[in-house]
């Protein structure tokens, strides 16, 4: 076990699976603590089970980062009985692939639920653990996407992309207005990683997942190990003097 997050308490969004559980292990076998929080309670107690059979140290809760009261009540009983949360990671996320030409009662909907989960939710959980994050000089990592920059040439919903445009926007105006309490604000954009987030577009389109592969000159998908790296040096001290950026995980597909 390493010691790079030593003494910190990560809190982490969206932990019950995929790129959440991953960084929420990756976290542990450095020395943070870990909150677990997913809004499927079962799926965040197996990752708390997980880490705790590697040894490490953590806590899960059920926590729907849409309700911003359960947020704030939350991030509360984490401080009383956990401690002060130091690394904040948000991660949760969904995503549904209907173009703007569907239907549109179904346009509406994903619209309102994607940009409640992955661009309110992140405004709800950060805005309940900005004391103890501000007081420990705390570390905020938020996961956006490639589509933070562009809608990519798959099908892919306009809700999504817009939301994690969103993301990249609040990372940037949150680093800029938290530098001065000590606070660093990054992201990180995954490219195409194998996810239960994804498994059913990867399943149901390989032709998807084809032309992702093609466009992406390491020539191959992400696996959410892939960003535990990343995550973890965005929350360490090995990047002091990084606030406002985001590091792309996608394989290079952006630069081509």
């Amino acid at each position: 076990m390493g010691e790079l997050l030593g003494g910190h308490v990560a809190a982490v969004t969206g932990a019950g699976s995929g790129i959440g559980r991953a960084i929420a292990c990756g976290y542990a076998a450095e020395g943070a603590r870990i909150i677990a929080l997913d809004a499927n309670a079962a799926a965040a107690v197996e990752t708390e089970s997980m880490i705790r059979d590697a040894r490490g140290n953590a806590r899960s809760f059920r926590l729907d980062v849409t309700d911003a009261a359960m947020c704030r009540e939350v991030a509360a009983q984490i401080r009383a009985v956990v401690g002060q949360v130091s690394i904040l990671v948000n991660c949760a996320g969904i995503n549904r692939r209907n173009g703007f030409a569907a239907e549109p009662d179904i346009l509406a909907k994903d619209w309102q639920d994607i940009l409640a989960v992955n661009l309110d939710g992140v405004f709800n959980v950060t805005n309940a653990f900005l004391d103890p994050l501000k007081a420990s000089r705390g570390r905020i990592i938020n996961i956006a996407s490639i589509q933070s920059f562009m809608h990519v040439r798959t099908p892919s919903s306009p809700a999504y992309t817009t939301s994690k445009h969103g993301v990249l926007g609040l990372t940037r105006a949150l680093a800029a207005e938290l530098g001065k309490h000590g606070v660093r604000v990054n992201a990180i954009g995954p490219g195409l990683i194998e996810t239960p987030l994804n498994v059913q577009a990867r399943t149901s389109s390989p032709d998807l997942v084809k032309t992702f592969v093609e466009h992406t000159p390491l020539g191959r998908t992400g696996m959410p190990e892939d960003i535990v790296g990343p995550a973890i040096f965005l929350a360490s001290d090995l990047s002091s003097y990084v606030t406002g950026s985001i590091v792309m995980v996608d394989g290079g597909y952006r630069t081509v």
